[in-house]
């Protein structure tokens, strides 16, 4: 289990040809709250970000994400143009509430299956005091479709 935020600004590796391809810089979020890809800030003279699909990892270290093939990624237009998708960007601080209207607090983080692409818990957080008073909070996600929207998250607790 993962959280983003150890793994955004990794290096991305092609285990076969051992070059460094670029680095993460989000994550990709289906419409149901799926992890299926990372995106990759491509590095050279016209840094084409690239969209990696989460079968075509074949590890995540502490240092680097490997894949074994260039030829799966696929470019941001192409990703635009086939997926309905959310960033990790588009859901940092959003408020997160359960069905039953409570709010649990702001989204600071994401723990993710790396092998799965399954959200397993949510990093809470209520503000710069409270995360000092009390510390973050950390909510087990229940496996069901989480609601995303400009204005919140919506998830089901265990």
């Amino acid at each position: 289990m993962r959280t983003f935020s150890k793994l955004q600004g990794l290096p991305v590796y092609c285990s076969s040809s051992a070059s460094m391809l670029g680095h993460i810089t989000n994550l990709c979020l289906s419409s149901k709250g799926f992890i299926f890809g990372l995106i990759m800030e491509g590095k050279g003279l016209f840094h084409r970000d690239k969209f990696i699909p989460i079968e075509s990892i074949y590890s995540i270290g502490d240092n680097g994400v490997m894949i074994e093939q260039t030829d799966r990624l696929i470019s941001i237009q192409d990703l635009k143009k086939k997926y309905t998708y959310n960033t990790y960007n588009d859901i940092a601080n959003k408020a997160v509430l359960t069905k039953e209207g409570n709010k649990l607090g702001l989204l600071e983080d994401v723990y993710f299956s790396e092998e799965l692409g399954t959200i397993e818990a949510y990093e809470l957080t209520d503000g710069f005091f409270a995360d000092i008073a009390e510390g973050k909070k950390v909510v087990k996600a229940s496996g069901d479709p989480l609601s995303i929207s400009k204005d919140a998250i919506v998830i089901e607790l265990m």
